[in-house]
């Protein structure tokens, strides 16, 4: 059964979880509320351990986990549509007898509000909207709609915040809640059941694992007697084999410094810091580099062939380390650690393609490259720079760049003066 982290304010906690009971044969819902909504952090922090999904109750919160995990793979929140706003209009109407046109609204900078209200064909004159993101404090909230309404300027409010609300209400303002409707709600649970559906799959697809010891022949030959190299691969079984047990995985020696297990998807991803300290505690032993290449697939075909590809990028590299290559044929260097780097192999685009093509670049090289430059966050770069990240020759990528330039793939933006003598190095933009 998997856990389902649930967050949000109280009410909308125990709302959920009361929406939840159909889903309960496949998920457990585990129940985290806040007080403020900047407690998301430290709940998902604590938390994400025992947590398999997360389902937020609003984006606001939603956007919180997701600069902290880095990824929104395993998030869910339920979106706040056209209809719950209507619901606050229609409440007012109801409660004051008319149709209300001067109001204040506190809204998530990229929400749809505008295009709401447009379908209304909503006096926009009337209407004061105060935008918030997730270094907001709420009390600001609070203040803008309390200075409107006492200011004679709206005859309500409506607000994303319970809290706001809340204090709202107790100073007399006739204020409506934000909230999503029972059906968004289910729509956000049903969204929440497909995703664990796919995950339960990707979560159970074949995983075969590589490892290979750097230069074997060269620790054969330097070995002082057939028996101390014996001792050396038994101690490298070990070590291997209690991996293994760890990942509920089989171990197949094929000789010379390779080794093969096979497993799951779920149990490598789970342990993948358990894989790491195996393979420090094997370049240990050896006294050599360890290459991993670790293929995914639907069978174990296909997992092997993954696994072969990522073994050699593996070696490619100025510093082998884990590489995975995933049945969708995205490639993921240094897996396990924070800095890790995700590109695909693969491209669709016969346009593209042939941009490439023309300019000798590989698809793997280029999105490598691109997929780095996206997480660096460069606007622009130089070859020194992506040379020196990368650990690649610098003269090869400004090869790469260069031709990349030619095919309007990249483009020359400027020059940088590292120092007084040598000539400046060129600054690009990938396009």
């Amino acid at each position: 059964m998997y856990q389902i982290g649930v967050v949000g304010p109280n009410t909308s906690v125990d709302r959920i979880l009361g929406l939840a009971d159909e889903f309960g044969q496949v998920m457990r819902f585990i129940p985290l509320p806040y007080s403020e909504f900047q407690e998301t952090r430290n709940i998902v922090k604590e938390n994400d351990h025992q947590v398999d999904m997360w389902l937020f109750s609003g984006k606001l919160s939603y956007l919180i986990a997701k600069s902290v995990l880095e990824s929104d793979e395993n998030l869910v929140h339920i979106q706040h549509t056209e209809s719950s706003l209507y619901r606050c209009f229609l409440l007012m109407a109801y409660h004051q007898g008319k149709f209300i046109e001067r109001v204040s609204i506190d809204e998530l900078a990229d929400s749809q509000l505008e295009v709401a209200l447009q379908q209304l064909d909503f006096p926009a004159k009337d209407l004061f909207v105060k935008t918030y993101d997730i270094e907001t404090n709420p009390d600001d909230l609070l203040a803008f709609h309390l200075q409107l309404w006492r200011e004679g300027k709206t005859d309500g409010a409506i607000t994303c915040f319970e809290g706001v609300y809340l204090e709202l209400k107790e100073a007399g303002v006739p204020a409506y809640w934000f909230t999503p409707s029972e059906l968004e709600v289910h729509q956000a649970l049903r969204i929440l059941s497909e995703r664990v559906r796919a995950f339960y799959f990707k979560d159970t697809q074949i995983a075969v694992e590589i490892i290979e010891i750097d230069d074997f022949d060269k620790i054969a030959e330097n070995a002082r007697n057939p028996y101390r190299l014996q001792y050396l691969e038994l101690r490298l079984k070990e070590a291997l084999i209690r991996l293994c047990e760890t990942i509920d995985g089989s171990l197949m020696e094929r000789g010379n410094g390779r080794y093969v297990i096979f497993s799951s998807r779920g149990a490598i991803e789970r342990r993948i810091d358990m894989l790491r300290k195996t393979i420090e505690q094997l370049s240990l032993e050896s006294e050599s580099t360890v290459a991993v290449g670790i293929g995914f697939g639907e069978t174990v075909f296909s997992a092997e062939v993954n696994a072969l590809r990522a073994i050699q990028h593996s070696k490619e590299k100025a510093e082998p380390g884990i590489v995975i290559v995933q049945e969708d044929g995205k490639v993921i260097e240094s897996a396990g650690k924070d800095q890790g780097l995700s590109y695909s192999y693969r491209m669709d685009d016969p346009e593209f393609l042939d941009q490439l093509k023309k300019a000798n670049v590989g698809i793997r090289t280029y999105n490598k490259i691109a997929a780095f430059v996206r997480r660096m966050g460069w606007t622009n770069f130089t070859t020194k720079d992506l040379a020196t990240q990368l650990h690649l020759d610098e003269r090869n990528v400004r090869r790469i760049i260069t031709s990349l330039s030619e095919v309007g793939l990249a483009a020359y933006v400027g020059e940088e003066a590292t120092s007084l003598r040598g000539r400046p190095s060129k600054i690009y933009r990938l396009e």
